[in-house]
C-alpha cells in the first residue's frame, strides 16, 4: 500500500497488517474478525489491534526502487522508518546466518514468533512480481498435523464435478466424532478414484450434495495454524488444511481427539 506524508511525497511498501499484541503477531483468526465489516467497533479494534510491518520499500518520492538490490532497499527502508515513532509501525527485522545449521535453527523457532517460516532472500535480489524463482525462497516450517476420521464427502467442481473430492474430517470427543476441518487437496488421482468408489458404497445419509459416510477411514490432516473459534462446533479452526496421507494403517478408534487439538493450540500461546 501507499503511505503519504504530504501531498507531494509518497512511498510504496511491501508490508503486512497482522493482528498484534504484546510485541508479537496474533493468529490470523484475530485479523479475520476485522475483515468484511462495514464498521469495525471499538471493542473489536481493542481485542484485535493491527500493526504495520514493512518488509520492503518499492518506491520513494517517485523513484522506483524495485530494480535496486534488496540490501539497498532495506537500508532505505530502515532510514525512512527511523524518522517515525508510531508504536504500531515497524520494519521486519532481517535475520542473518552463517551456515545451513543456523538457518535451520531459525526456521525451527519461527512459530515461537507467530510466523509460519522464513523467506530467504539474496542480498542482491531485485523486487520481482509474480512467482519468479532464484532470488527468494519460502522456507516454511513443517505443517502441524492431526489424524482425523472422514465423515462427510461432497462432489468437487470443474473436472472433478463427478467425483467426491471435498471432504470433512472429525476428531473424537469421548465416543462422538466432532467435525474440525474440511480439505480437498493432497490425494493423488488413484487415491481419489478409490475413495470415490468407497464413498458411493458406504454412504449412510444424504444432505443435499453432501453424503455422510461410515466413519472408517483415517487421514493425516496438515495445517499451517490453529486458533480458537466460536463459529465451529469443535471450538477450533485450522488454516490451510490439506491431506498429508491416507492412514490405511490406523483404525478410526485410534484417530486424534479434540483434547489433542486443544493441547496443540496451547503450545502456540
Amino acid at each position: 500500500p501507499q503511505v503519504s506524508q504530504n501531498s507531494t511525497i509518497s512511498r510504496w511498501f511491501s508490508c503486512a497488517y497482522p493482528g498484534w499484541q504484546d510485541g508479537r503477531p496474533l493468529s490470523f483468526n484475530h485479523l479475520q474478525k476485522r475483515l468484511g465489516r462495514k464498521k469495525v467497533s471499538k471493542k473489536v479494534m481493542a481485542d484485535s489491534p493491527v500493526h504495520f510491518i514493512a518488509y520492503d520499500l518499492l518506491e520513494s518520492g517517485g523513484v522506483d526502487l524495485r530494480e535496486k538490490p534488496w540490501g539497498d532497499r532495506t537500508h532505505h527502508l530502515t532510514t525512512l522508518l527511523n524518522l517515525h515513532t508510531a508504536p504500531n509501525l515497524h520494519q521486519s527485522t532481517p535475520l542473518t546466518f552463517n551456515s545451513f545449521e543456523e538457518l535451520a535453527a531459525l526456521r525451527a523457532s519461527a512459530r515461537d514468533h507467530g510466523a509460519e517460516g522464513l523467506v530467504v532472500k539474496a542480498i542482491a535480489s531485485p523486487y520481482l512480481v509474480g512467482r519468479k524463482r532464484g532470488h527468494w525462497w519460502k522456507y516454511k516450517v513443517d505443517p502441524m498435523s492431526l489424524d482425523a476420521v472422514l465423515i462427510y464427502a461432497q462432489a468437487g467442481s470443474g473436472k472433478r464435478a463427478n467425483l467426491f473430492t471435498d471432504y470433512t474430517f472429525a476428531l473424537w470427543q469421548g465416543d462422538t466424532l466432532v467435525p474440525f476441518a474440511k480439505a480437498y487437496s493432497g490425494l493423488d488421482n488413484a487415491e481419489i478414484d478409490a475413495l470415490d468408489k468407497w464413498i458411493r458404497r458406504h454412504t449412510t445419509e444424504r444432505f443435499g450434495p453432501v453424503r455422510s459416510v461410515e466413519p472408517l477411514h483415517v487421514f493425516e490432516i496438515g495445517f499451517e495454524g490453529i486458533a480458537e473459534s466460536t463459529r465451529h462446533k469443535s471450538g477450533i479452526s485450522v488454516r490451510f488444511p490439506r491431506i498429508l496421507r491416507w492412514r490405511k494403517d490406523k483404525p478410526a478408534a485410534e484417530a486424534d481427539t479434540l483434547t489433542a487439538a486443544q493441547e496443540l493450540l496451547a503450545t502456540l500461546r
